[in-house]
Formats: structure tokens, C-alpha cells, sequence
């Protein structure tokens, strides 16, 4: 049986958009459909799929509920689908699914499965990018705003721009740099084709540690203009090194992501490595 976990709160969906979503899952036989109401149900509902003997567990939201279902399902052999709905996408742009609703259901039906490699800091797994700084902060601004969509992250991209300080870390315990932001990327985009890391494979047991230096606001916008062109890796900003673990010293309650929700760091070590191939996925 399939089973669809639906998160009607991902991206900027009106009532007869939903009202239509659920419809159309409804719909598709031999099939059962879990609504989510609050944060980390998707993660419940996932279990108790599970212990349905399901043959497919398909998440319907964005990064935020992809991240939820996928964490349980790293440990069964049952296949993720994704029919992303959120602001992002990241990891499903990554993957070549369909955006468009109905072209998306399809592929999560249909679609055949291959492996893909799982990050983990300190334990929290993310399949698309985590990270600290700029990022980050941009992600916690997001949160806080009532509305979701590209346009609204978009201005707590710029929100973030005017207040932003660099942040200062240290790696593998050696001397103390401040940085922009760091993120690591098992993905090549944050979504939206934002391509943080252009070059990273989900199957070649690496993630892609993306360091960016202090720079200026209207550097900042030149950043952001080879983010979304896809040259990002040419700016003499960025360095973008392959790991398969590293360890970082920041500093505790600080704003952190993963696959796109804020959170805090609790923490001042953060011990990034890899699973190579943890979790299967529909495309």
C-alpha cells in the first residue's frame, strides 16, 4: 500500500489548491493518506506507516517534511517518493522530479528506485544542505514570517542582508576564522536553483564543504547572481572542499539549518560526516 504524508502548510498554497491536492491523493488506489496538523507529526506518521506494512511512503511537502519522512525511513528499505509542494525543493530539483503536481504524483507512483547518500550533523540527519551563517540566519528570518513562498524567502534574504555579521569558527580544531557562512551540501542546491554547490553527486559518499569568505553587501549580490547561474564555485569568495567528515567549533544557541528549518545549535563541537547510500528514493 501506498502512503501519502501530506503537509498542507508547505509553500504558498491557497484552500482549493489544497482542497485539490488532497483529492487527487485520495484518489489513487490501494493507497492511504496521513495529514499533518504540527511540527514533527510527518516523523509519527512515517512510523506508524511503517507498522502498516507500507509499500511506498510518499512525502508531500517540502524540504522541511522530505527531512521528517526520509530520517525514519533510513532505517527500512521502503522507498521515499517526494511530491514537493514547499517553497524550496531542493532536493527533489536535485533529483530531476517533477515540480508540476501531477507530473510529480506520477513519478512517486511509477518511478523506479536508486540509493542516495545522508549527512548527518551531530547525529541530525539532512538530505539536501545544512549549515551556519548567512544561511542560516536567512532561514530563522524565514521562519519567523507568517507566510511561506520563494517571494517571502526572498525577502528575509534581503532582511538578513542589512543586518548580518560574519560568524567566526574554528575547523578540525584549528585557528579561529570568520567566515560568511558554511554550508554542506549532499545536494547542489538550497532549492529553488540556488546552486550552493554546483558539482555534488547524492551518490558519491562525499559531501561538499562550501566555505564563503567576508565580503560586502554588494558582493553579496554578485553571490547571488552566480548562485542562480550556476558559478558559484567561480567566485574567489568561495572554496568548496569534498569531506567525508570534519568537525567544526562555533558557539551554542546560534542560528543553524537543516534542509532549510531553522534551528538552533546545541552544541559548541558540530561533527558532520556521511552515510553513503542510507536511504532509498523514488525518481
Amino acid at each position: 500500500m501506498l502512503h501519502f504524508i501530506y503537509n498542507p502548510n508547505a509553500g504558498n498554497n491557497n484552500e482549493a489548491r489544497k482542497a485539490n491536492i488532497l483529492k487527487k491523493l485520495y484518489a489513487v488506489p490501494n493507497s492511504k493518506v496521513w495529514e499533518t496538523t504540527k511540527p514533527l507529526e510527518a516523523t509519527n506518521f512515517t512510523k506508524k506507516a511503517i507498522e502498516d506494512n507500507a509499500s511506498r511512503i510518499i512525502a508531500v511537502g517540502g524540504d522541511g517534511t522530505v527531512n521528517e519522512v526520509a530520517s525514519v525511513l533510513t532505517e527500512t528499505t521502503i522507498p521515499l517518493g517526494i511530491i514537493p509542494i514547499g517553497s524550496g525543493n531542493g532536493l527533489a530539483r536535485h533529483l530531476n522530479i517533477p515540480i508540476q503536481f501531477e507530473a510529480a504524483l506520477d513519478r512517486a507512483i511509477n518511478g523506479h528506485e536508486i540509493g542516495i547518500d545522508v549527512g548527518l550533523l551531530n547525529n541530525k540527519m539532512f538530505f539536501c544542505t545544512a549549515g551556519i551563517g548567512f544561511d542560516a540566519k536567512v532561514a530563522q528570518l524565514f521562519a519567523k514570517s507568517s507566510k511561506r513562498g520563494f517571494f517571502n524567502y526572498i525577502k528575509a534574504t534581503l532582511s538578513a542582508l542589512t543586518m548580518y555579521q560574519p560568524i567566526e569558527i574554528s575547523i578540525n580544531h584549528g585557528p579561529m576564522q570568520k567566515v560568511y557562512s558554511l554550508t554542506f551540501a549532499n545536494a547542489s542546491q538550497f532549492g529553488s536553483n540556488a546552486y550552493i554547490s554546483p558539482f555534488s553527486d547524492l551518490q558519491d559518499a562525499y559531501l561538499e564543504m562550501v566555505k564563503i569568505k567576508p565580503i560586502s553587501i554588494l558582493n553579496a549580490g554578485l553571490l547571488v547572481m552566480q548562485l542562480f547561474s550556476k558559478k558559484i564555485h567561480q567566485s574567489t569568495k568561495v572554496n568548496i572542499q569534498s569531506i567525508k567528515s570534519i568537525t567544526i567549533q562555533y558557539m551554542e544557541k546560534e542560528p543553524l539549518h537543516i534542509d532549510g528549518e531553522a534551528l538552533l545549535t546545541d552544541h559548541a563541537t558540530l561533527e558532520i560526516s556521511i552515510d553513503p547510500l542510507a536511504l532509498l528514493v523514488i525518481v
